[in-house]
């Protein structure tokens, strides 16, 4: 069964960092895995963020390009999501998701 646990959220003030961890189990084969971190805003539909395939490629949404990046370490079947320059409308629940499996969730709130 696969479980993913996410940690690292939080409130910072705008132009802040936060680095965000998933922690894997269960996953066949992890290393082969593509793994995403997507975001839900209060409101607002679930959005993919970052992608990061079993070759390291990564991909990421326009409003975040240059501002967050996302790893993988295939040794710890941990993914991350290095966020900075944060803004308020990052603000949102930050979501793991692979092989058909989604987190818990953490929460990230960017505000004054």
């Amino acid at each position: 069964q696969v479980r993913l646990v996410e940690s690292g959220g939080g409130l910072v003030q705008p132009g802040g960092s936060l680095r965000l961890s998933c922690a894997a189990s269960g996953i066949i084969y992890f290393r082969l895995s593509v793994l995403d971190w997507y975001r839900q805003a209060p409101g607002k539909q679930r959005e993919l963020v970052a992608t990061i395939t079993s070759g390291g490629s990564t991909n990421y949404v326009d409003s975040v390009k240059g501002r967050f990046t996302i790893s993988r370490d295939n040794a710890k079947n941990m993914v991350y999501l290095q966020m900075n320059s944060l803004k308020p409308e990052d603000t949102a629940i930050y979501y793991c998701y692979g092989q058909n499996s989604w987190g818990q969730g953490t929460q990230v709130t960017v505000s004054l």
